[in-house]
């Protein structure tokens, strides 16, 4: 079946199809509150329980554009299902788990499966919504999901971290991805209309090799380099990322045209828009990533909150970034990057307001909300941009790109601005200073937060359908 007006109800398929960013952004908040607690049960490492987190970024960043090329190949629907299943299955696995080798391994292709859902909720956004207004309000309630599932995991990540019973309340954590993941596929199965697939056209397997082990090789070393120290290894990935990237390029170009389907359109790069919006995420996810992580730490280690209290902190920010999101998606089509900017400089404020002194915990929670309010009429809409001028054809891969872009970003924002809070936590002048760590990394925040500004300047006005 094809999607289309007459065949099926748009927004009840938008909320199937929004159970995989529910999955995926529960599973990552879940996982950060309760990681001192996964360490203390399976007697972990630090290494090991960092590489809980980046085992999951290193297998869904790597197979993001393979997974959203699928379902252009093979349709939509089909890889959703099995990618909702295989990530239903693998969370079981890591709930059984009884060694940090064995999480570590099960938390990977944990991670490769949310690449072949996520990627697919993305593109049926495109399809389903063609129309910019239509479009812009299902993005905020994809907006308004990302909001809800930061809720769900906070709250119930500090619940089971400290949950004591038959079964360790971290491995609940897993396992309830089971009931959640079976009705979705439950829904996906009988109400989720099929997407055509790309025929005629072989499947880039050369390409896809390459480029996952070029991704690989990038997002092991900006995840694990900084945690090691950066030896030599680390660079030594680094300089084959180089090589493994150009060798991809090169694929892509040979196999453009005929049956020898190329995994990426390459002319999505020759529009301005597409390359300023992948831009404008890398930065803006840089900064998210490594301020969630900072205000975290600074929380728990630097305010001395439990792993509950630290979770209930966020609720105010997601809150705030839910009411932000419906309103902004209001907004977007008349004001069009106006709203953004907007929210950039909400986002600004929280930040100088807490560089200019402002720690207690009131006032934390307090700016943490303010920063939720501005990045919900951001962070949702960045993909509005990226998707804006893209045919449905190219939907897949533009979804893939758009979150390998968001993936990386990640990494290099924790390698990077957290690396800025951890090393003037380790320096002999600041050691332990939480509060100094903090200005430094939001220092360093704010500069990724002047180039996201930079790219909206340069963005017209306003955008419109494919």
């Amino acid at each position: 079946m094809i999607v289309t007006t007459s065949t099926v109800n748009r927004w009840y398929a938008l909320l199937i199809v929004l159970s995989a960013p529910l999955l995926y952004v529960i599973d990552i908040f879940i996982i950060n509150i309760a990681i001192p607690t996964i360490k203390s049960s399976l007697h972990a490492t630090d290494g090991e329980v960092q590489l809980v987190i980046a085992a999951y970024l290193l297998g869904s960043a790597c197979f993001l554009i393979t997974g959203g090329r699928a379902g252009d190949y093979l349709g939509r629907k089909k890889v959703f299902f099995q990618g909702m299943g295989w990530f239903t299955l693998t969370s079981c696995i890591c709930g059984l788990c009884q060694t940090p080798l064995q999480l570590n391994i099960a938390r990977f292709f944990q991670g490769v499966s949310s690449a072949f859902m996520v990627t697919q909720s993305i593109a049926l956004i495109q399809v389903l919504f063609p129309v910019a207004e239509e479009r812009a309000k299902a993005i905020g309630w994809y907006g308004i999901t990302l909001s809800v599932a930061a809720i769900i995991g906070q709250m119930l990540g500090g619940y089971l971290a400290e949950t004591h019973g038959a079964v360790e309340g971290w491995r609940l954590i897993f396992f309830i991805n089971l009931p959640v993941g079976a009705a979705a596929m439950w829904a996906i199965y009988r109400y989720l209309p099929e997407t055509a697939a790309t025929t005629g056209v072989k499947f880039d397997y050369s390409g896809a090799t390459v480029l996952t082990l070029a991704l690989g090789c990038l997002i092991y070393a900006i995840t694990e380099g900084r945690e090691q120290h950066w030896p030599l290894w680390s660079f030594g990935l680094l300089a084959l990322f180089v090589v493994l990237a150009a060798v991809f390029v090169r694929i892509q170009q040979v196999k453009q045209g005929g049956n020898n389907g190329a995994l990426i359109n390459l002319a999505l790069f020759r529009q301005p828009v597409f390359n300023i919006g992948l831009l404008a995420v890398l930065f803006h996810f840089m900064l998210h990533t490594a301020y969630l992580l900072m205000m975290a730490v600074y929380l728990q280690s630097g305010l001395g909150m439990s792993a509950l209290a630290c979770g209930a902190s966020f609720i105010p920010h997601a809150l705030l970034f839910m009411l932000s999101s419906v309103v902004a998606s209001r907004l977007l089509v008349k004001h069009g990057k106006k709203v953004l900017q907007a929210g950039l400089l909400l986002i600004f404020i929280a930040f100088w307001v807490q560089l200019s002194g402002v720690n207690g915990p009131a006032g934390t929670v307090a700016l943490i909300a303010l920063y939720g309010l501005g990045n919900g009429m951001v962070l949702p809409f960045l993909l509005n941009i990226v998707l804006d001028k893209v045919p449905v054809e190219d939907a897949g891969a533009a979804s893939g790109i758009f979150s390998t872009f968001q993936q990386t970003a990640s990494g290099l924002g924790i390698s990077i601005i957290g690396g800025v809070f951890f090393a003037v936590l380790q320096s002999d002048i600041h050691a332990n200073d939480y509060t100094e760590a903090l200005r430094y990394g939001l220092g360093a925040a704010m500069a990724c937060l002047f180039v996201v500004a930079a790219t909206l300047y340069c963005l017209p006005d306003k955008t419109g359908p494919a």
